[in-house]
């Protein structure tokens, strides 16, 4: 095995653009929504090996050692423990959750002891393994993510002036802020009188831009009220959010390169017609205010605290050795690169095996380094 040129796994959920990802791979728009193109190894859409016609997972699966390098069998098996997409929304994603790795596995082998078929609607837990994920702003991209100090949500809720949120004022003045305005939003026995008249007093612009976004789309639905209480992030273009175990967070509209530990564990909480599981969602979610929500880049990428990943944005200009080490996935978002002896326009990858220690990188274009952590 020598570097792979891979075609990605397009995914069409309802809420990706029609345009972004196909104007990016320079095809012509056919007007059904292409959400995500998954690069990576995951069974549920494996990237495929466009000269070997055969899946990433296979090909791993037939030469571990090769393909992972022994630290990364030793600290994950045999499997690649990350997974790298582009994702192009139109409109805002459920407001969700991931669990700990500890978490995701305690509920999986509850699930599994109660009987829960894996691929039920009311599964929470598909995997054991914890969602971790970082996304990259290629376009400007907005976000909700990780609840705002409570004090500005204090001063937003009052400004709002709507009586419907007066158990939401109470809730933000208790010893335990976050988690009762969390728990009472979610227990509203009749949410769509409060977004009603919420939704008449929210501006399309400003810190309460994600719950109008949420209220124009979900009309009616209680995660336009948990977004008050969440961080509305505009990421300008090669600017990054990190959503760690028990952040609380929907993408809302835009296209960006995300990178996520290798798991389809997802408990969702609003913006959503899918399963809501209000006992476990307070379990996992950390309740505690995120000041800011950037993530800063480091001489090595973005190093986020997980072991699964890392991602390093790189400008080629010229040939060089390819950064990084171990399994890595080079994903081209510009120009026109060659890897090995491997050409990578935009929105295709090249998969890069562990055993291929010193590999080279040339033409000119932007490409994102995806491997696993330190």
């Amino acid at each position: 095995m020598s570097v792979q040129l891979l075609d990605g796994a397009v995914r069409r959920y309802d809420w990706g653009s029609p345009t972004a990802i196909p104007r990016l791979i320079g095809r012509e728009p056919d007007g059904a929504p292409v959400a995500e193109l998954w690069f990576g190894a995951h069974p549920d859409d494996p990237a495929r090996l466009v000269e070997a016609g055969r899946t990433l997972d296979a090909v791993i699966a037939a030469d571990p050692l090769r393909a992972l390098g022994a630290d990364v069998l030793d600290r994950f098996g045999a499997q690649l423990p990350y997974l790298v997409k582009l994702l192009a929304a139109a409109k805002p994603l459920s407001i969700q959750v991931h669990p700990t790795k500890a978490q995701a596995e305690a509920g999986f082998a509850a699930e599994d002891a109660a009987g829960i078929a894996r691929d039920a609607s009311e599964r929470n837990y598909r995997d054991r393994n914890h969602k971790p994920e970082l996304l990259c702003a290629l376009t400007e991209f907005e976000a909700l993510c990780g609840f705002r100090p409570v004090a500005q949500t204090r001063q937003l809720v009052a400004s709002l002036d709507v009586p419907e949120l007066d158990f939401l004022r109470a809730a933000l003045d208790s010893s335990d802020p976050l988690r009762t305005a969390f728990e009472r939003t979610l227990a509203l026995p009749d949410p769509g009188s409060v977004v009603g008249a919420l939704a008449a007093r929210l501006s399309p612009d400003g810190p309460l831009r994600g719950a109008a976004l949420a209220a124009e789309h979900f009309p009616g639905d209680v995660g336009v009220v948990l977004a008050l209480l969440l961080n509305y992030v505009r990421l300008a273009p090669g600017e990054v959010i990190f959503l760690g175990a028990g952040n609380v967070h929907a993408y809302l509209h835009g296209l960006g390169v995300e990178i996520m530990a290798a798991s389809d564990n997802v408990l969702r909480c609003g913006l959503t017609s899918k399963h809501v599981d209000p006992d476990e969602l307070r379990k996992i979610t950390d309740f505690t205010e995120l000041a800011d929500p950037s993530w800063p880049a480091g001489d090595g990428g973005f190093e986020v605290p997980v072991p699964d990943f890392r991602l390093l944005p790189l400008r080629v200009a010229g040939a060089q050795a390819l950064p990084l080490t171990g399994p890595r996935i080079v994903l081209c978002t510009a120009g026109s690169v060659t890897v090995g002896d491997v050409a990578v326009e935009p929105g295709r990858a090249a998969f890069v095996p562990a055993a291929d220690r010193v590999v080279a990188i040339s033409g000119r274009g932007t490409v994102f380094v995806a491997a696993p952590g330190s």
